[in-house]
């Protein structure tokens, strides 16, 4: 070793981090490779077979700005900072003279917060994974973290340790895979505040905040999915996000199934990282060639709570399946949010949307689960017909999202094999009558239902075998 180590080892030492794990030598023992804290080695690594194959899973936005429940969860930038004036008359007219932001966190009380009832939900909604997050731009963290003193659900309001509380109850009452968000930045946290004003030339608030929260909530909970956000438009070098990644992807507890968005910096979105999501309700409506996510809001205006939510203003069932089987079509994932409030309850609309998509998903999942995108997307002469091709059956699948009043649907894409191509409408059990329209597509007969026959609601799927 040459000279003393630097300020920055010093502080891992002394903060008992796992960041000093990565001076090991690249290609360790048991023949697993190991990645390097460059983008180049971090973005060759495979992501691993469970997300592409999951296709859906819920987010959840809970924590302080649940208290306040108007607006937008970010109440205290636009109330402070930006001193918007809806937010400043909000709190004129309902708090007292003086009152902070830090004074709704006795507030979010969680009484009504019962972690099976949200699993047996989650469950019933047919998502693979969930994300809940972790830490907002508020900083409140909703686990009892030793870097967020007295601003954290354990210490202040609920006095629970929420994340421990939910992945416990995901892991014992359903399949799926527990994922965490975790914002970088906090909008007023002094210590970010000051490196800012240094122009990211000092690094405090990584070193002595945001990192150590990543390693501790990656070796308390060992979530399946960090899901990170928030760069303060600060650089991927000052949030050194190569190097968690690196100790996340070769000496973490989940380093083998572990996944990560592409939040990790100035620059980082779109470009590195595991799945893409490239912006807020991001659909590009055509195939991608890296793997994404549509993460979007069952609320238009908000992903937290607002009890000045209109009706209108949130998605209605058909929207939310056309938005599930436009993304899966195009290679995607559909991270679908729900906001809670400030006492734990899941609001009854966003709960009957999530079992109502279950319910969607349990006559219709053939189509959406393990699936991969076929040669089109969506079809050239009926609109509103996406195609997901379900590689070990061999069948191509055709959402249709309207049942035609014609009683058949004319489909451009596929191209039929007299005597060996089958159509079935899944739900249904008779196959169905088509015919060839040579190059230009099939022509299929539909079954004539009432609607109490049909097989489900607000979407259809014809599943194809021997086609070209």
């Amino acid at each position: 070793m040459s000279g003393p180590p630097g300020r920055a080892a010093l502080l891992l030492l002394l903060l008992g981090l796992p960041g000093l794990l990565l001076a090991r030598p690249p290609g360790g023992g048991g023949g697993r490779p190991r990645y390097e804290p460059t983008w180049g080695s971090l973005d060759a690594r495979p992501l691993p077979a469970w997300f592409d194959e999951a296709k859906f899973g819920v987010f959840i936005h809970w924590g302080v700005f649940s208290v306040p429940s108007f607006g937008s969860e970010w109440f205290w930038w636009y109330w402070q900072k930006e001193k918007r004036e809806p937010y400043v008359k909000f709190m004129e007219a309902n708090y007292p003279p003086g009152f902070s932001y830090e004074d709704f966190g006795p507030l979010f009380t969680a009484e009504f917060f019962d972690p099976n009832q949200w699993a047996d939900i989650l469950k019933a909604s047919g998502a693979k994974y969930v994300v809940l997050t972790s830490k907002h731009h508020e900083g409140f963290t909703l686990w009892g973290s030793k870097y967020s003193w007295n601003w954290n659900a354990v210490d202040v309001g609920p006095k629970r340790d929420l994340v421990a509380e939910l992945a416990t109850s995901v892991r014992n009452r359903t399949d799926l895979h527990f994922g965490l968000y975790h914002s970088l930045f906090e909008w007023f946290n002094p210590l970010f505040l000051e490196d800012a004003t240094n122009v990211f030339k000092t690094r405090k608030f990584p070193t002595s905040k945001s990192l150590p929260e990543l390693y501790e909530i990656v070796t308390k909970y060992q979530p399946e999915i960090i899901w990170s956000d928030g760069n303060g438009n600060a650089p991927d070098t000052y949030w050194n996000s190569t190097g968690f990644l690196a100790w996340l992807y070769n000496d973490s507890p989940v380093r083998d199934t572990v996944v990560t968005n592409d939040r990790w910096g100035v620059g980082s979105i779109c470009t590195h990282g595991g799945f893409y999501t490239c912006s807020d309700r991001y659909n590009p409506g055509h195939l991608l060639p890296h793997k994404w996510e549509n993460c979007m809001t069952i609320d238009r205006r908000s992903w937290g709570y607002r009890r000045n939510a209109q009706l209108d203003d949130y998605l209605t069932i058909e929207d939310l399946v056309k938005q599930l089987v436009e993304t899966v079509s195009c290679g995607g994932n559909l991270l679908m949010n729900v906001g809670p409030t400030h006492d734990g309850r899941i609001a009854v609309v966003f709960e009957e949307r999530l079992r109502q998509m279950g319910a969607w998903l349990k006559v219709n999942g053939e189509a959406i689960y393990g699936t991969k995108p076929w040669r089109a997307q969506n079809d050239t002469v009926t609109p509103d017909v996406w195609y997901t091709f379900s590689p070990k059956e061999g069948k191509v699948n055709a959402v249709f999202l309207n049942w035609p009043v014609s009683g058949t649907l004319e489909l451009g894409e596929p191209q039929a094999k007299l005597g060996e191509t089958q159509v079935e409408l899944v739900g249904y059990k008779e196959l169905l009558k088509w015919v060839a329209l040579g190059e230009k597509g099939i022509v299929i007969a539909l079954p004539q239902l009432t609607p109490k026959q049909l097989p489900c609601q607000w979407g259809w799927t014809l599943q194809l075998t021997d086609i070209n």
